[in-house]
């Protein structure tokens, strides 16, 4: 009867859920550059060293997923895409800055 009673904390577990927001390539980095500026793709593969366009590409469309990112295109010239924080991730800055202090 204990087993399940554990079963369920673990299932329900908030933190668990956050956490998961920052697992995956490139997501901590990501977060941490757009924390500060709204940035492009391009900038994002610059700044983030051992990088390439699939996984960064993929790690944005998760976050935007999971409504920690907004993806705006620009139409100028040359047309360009940015990324910046949505209330939800404005909401996780705090968060992020308690886990980097944590080590």
């Amino acid at each position: 009867m204990t087993t399940k009673k554990i079963e369920d904390k673990i299932d329900n577990c908030p933190a668990e859920e956050v956490l998961k927001l920052f697992t995956g390539k490139w997501k901590p980095q990501i977060f941490r550059l757009v924390v500060d500026n709204t940035v492009r793709f391009s900038s994002l593969l610059r700044e983030i060293e051992g990088s390439n366009k699939q996984s960064i590409a993929s790690s944005l469309k998760e976050m935007e997923h999971d409504g920690l990112l907004e993806r705006k295109v620009i139409k100028l010239k040359p047309l360009h895409v940015e990324y910046e924080l949505t209330e939800k991730g404005k909401e996780l800055t705090a968060v992020f800055y308690q886990l980097e202090r944590f080590l």
